[in-house]
Order: C-alpha cells, then structure tokens, then sequence
C-alpha cells in the first residue's frame, strides 16, 4: 500500500525552513494506520501545474491515499484546491466542511480554508492545512471515515482502530 505525502510551500522547497507539516502526517498515520505502507513524499513549491503533475504521479504510482498540506488559504500563491480540482473525477465536499466546522472550535481564522477532497481513479486525495498542529486536528475529525471512502473507491484496505465501517448485512 502506498500513500502520498505532499507539502506545497515556496519556503520549504527552497530548504529556507524545514518540512514540519508532513512530519505531522506521518506521525498521525504511524499512529492511526496498523498495517504496512509505504509513504511517497513530495515537498514542491505552490505552483499550479507543478501540483498538478504531482498529484497525477501519485494517483499513476498507485496511492490509495494522498494528502496534501499546505496552499488551502485566500492568498494569491494558495492554488491547492484549484489544483486538486483539476486532478479528481468526484469531489466530496464533506471533509472540506467538515475539517472547517470542527477548526473554528480552535480558530476564527478557519473559515478562511478552501480545503476540499475527492477521488480520482482508486486514490483518496484530502488538502490539509499547512500548521501541524491544523493538520492533527483535522485529521481527528476526518480521518475515521477515509479508509471505508477509499475502500469504495476500490483502493488498498487502510486498517485502522478508529475507521468507521458500515456492518453489513
């Protein structure tokens, strides 16, 4: 199982400061997911096409999941969401409203995230914030319903204590 990583900043790229967004991902994964994955990291600037490309090597790679950090915000240089647009066949607005609703319990500012999510062929794509501490309180509040989304989508089975799966029958 593989999963992406990808963390938009001009700054980071340019090694100006360190990549401490996707520290945070892999942390809450390496807490949250029990079995074996393999993680595909990418740390770009906020350019449009180049998180395009990104996004589109990753679903080609084979990532069930990809999560983005970074770029979700009203400034000129936050194309994330745009970009992800561009890349996903269904978006589910879900998680966007949901990751906002559960943030402004933090910071009146979260309003101002333009995070959304979708699918494209069998990978899961979620724009995070580019704060780790953002990211971990977005992650609590969605990531219990992302292994059973990329399980409809027909993606590797992420096995997880918190999943929520639907019993059949």
């Amino acid at each position: 199982m593989k999963i992406g990583i990808v963390t938009m900043s001009d700054r980071a790229s340019k090694g100006i400061y360190e990549d401490k967004s996707a520290v945070e991902i892999r942390n809450y994964l390496k807490e949250n997911i029990k079995n074996e994955y393999e993680v595909v990291y990418r740390l770009i600037p906020d350019e449009f096409d180049m998180i395009v490309a990104t996004l589109k090597e990753l679903v080609k790679m084979g990532c069930c999941l990809i999560l983005t950090t970074g770029g979700t915000g009203p400034s000129v240089r936050d194309v994330t969401p745009e970009a992800t647009q561009e890349v996903i066949q269904k978006e589910l607005p879900g998680f966007g409203e949901l990751m906002r609703m559960h943030s402004l319990k933090y910071v009146p500012t979260a309003i101002l995230s333009r995070a959304t999510a979708g699918v494209v062929e069998r990978s899961f794509i979620l724009n995070l914030p580019g704060s780790p501490k953002a990211i971990r309180e977005n992650l609590e509040a969605v990531f219990p319903a992302i292994p059973y989304a990329v399980d409809l989508i027909g993606g590797d089975y992420i096995q997880s204590d918190i999943a929520f799966r639907p019993k059949k029958g």
